[in-house]
C-alpha cells in the first residue's frame, strides 16, 4: 500500500526546511488540523523511552544514540499491541469531549 506520514501541527514539523525536506523527497503528509487532540500513541512510547533513558548519562553522541536505542528495543511488544489497540478508545473518548483531548 501507499504510506502518509503524519505528524502534528508542532511548528518544527512545519518549518520551511522540514516542509520542503518532505516536498523534495516526495513524502506525502496527512493533513491534520491545528490545536487536536494529540491521538498518536508514539507519544506514549516517548515518554516510555525517556524514563528509560533517564537514569543514563551518556557521554557523547554516540553513547546517546546507544542509550536511546536500547531504551526503544527493550519496549515490549504487548505495550504497542496496548497502545495500538487502545485506538478506538482514544477516538471515541475525543468524540465523547466534542474534539477535546480526553485522558489519553
Amino acid at each position: 500500500g501507499e504510506w502518509i506520514y503524519q505528524q502534528d501541527n508542532d511548528p518544527k514539523h512545519t518549518a520551511i526546511l522540514t516542509s520542503n525536506w518532505f516536498i523534495e523527497n516526495y513524502v506525502p503528509i496527512m493533513e491534520w488540523p491545528s490545536q487536536s487532540p494529540d491521538l498518536n500513541p508514539i507519544e506514549n512510547l516517548w515518554t516510555i523511552v525517556d524514563q528509560a533513558a533517564s537514569s543514563r548519562e551518556p557521554q557523547n553522541e554516540e553513547e546517546l544514540l546507544e542509550v536511546l536505542q536500547g531504551a526503544w528495543h527493550s519496549i515490549p511488544h504487548e505495550m504497542l499491541d496496548k497502545l495500538v489497540c487502545s485506538m478506538p478508545s482514544r477516538c471515541a473518548g475525543v468524540i465523547a469531549n466534542n474534539g477535546y483531548p480526553c485522558k489519553y
